[in-house]
C-alpha cells in the first residue's frame, strides 16, 4: 500500500501573482518557496503549490490541463470551529461565498468559496 500521508497539493492557476495574493489575504500561509511560474505555501501540514497552469502540461502528460471555466473539478474542505465567523472573515476581504453557511443532513455545516483560478474550498464544522 502506499503511504497515506499528503505531502503536497498542486493546483494549476491561471495568475500566479493574483493567486498568490488571495492566498495570503484568505490563509495567511508560509511561503516555503516562490518564482515566476510558482508559489509553494505551507499551510497546516500541507505544501499547497500554486503553478501557472502552463508549466503543468510535462506533469500530468499524456492528460490535458482541464479548462477551469467548464464547472467545478474539486472540493478541497478545511474542517472550522465556526463556519460563520470565518464566512464573516471571508466577507470583509472581498472573498464571495459560492454558498453556505448551510446546515447539511449529513451533521455538518458548510459554506463554499473559489480562489481566483475556480478551484473550491469548503469551510465545514460538525453539527
Amino acid at each position: 500500500m502506499l503511504p497515506s500521508a499528503i505531502e503536497v497539493l498542486t493546483l494549476f492557476v491561471h495568475d500566479v501573482v493574483a493567486s498568490r495574493a488571495f492566498y495570503a489575504k484568505v490563509f495567511a500561509p508560509r511561503i516555503v518557496y516562490e518564482d515566476e511560474v510558482s508559489a509553494v505555501l505551507e499551510m497546516g501540514g500541507v505544501m499547497v503549490n500554486l503553478l501557472q497552469q502552463e508549466q503543468a502540461p510535462e506533469l500530468v502528460a499524456p492528460l490535458p490541463i482541464a479548462d477551469s471555466t467548464g464547472g467545478a473539478r474539486s472540493l478541497l474542505t478545511i474542517k472550522v470551529e465556526n463556519v460563520d465567523s470565518l464566512c464573516s472573515e471571508l466577507e470583509a476581504l472581498g472573498v464571495p461565498l459560492l454558498n453556505g453557511p448551510i446546515d447539511r443532513p449529513w451533521g455538518r455545516r458548510t459554506a463554499a468559496f473559489a480562489d481566483p483560478s475556480g478551484h473550491i474550498w469548503e469551510l465545514v464544522q460538525e453539527i
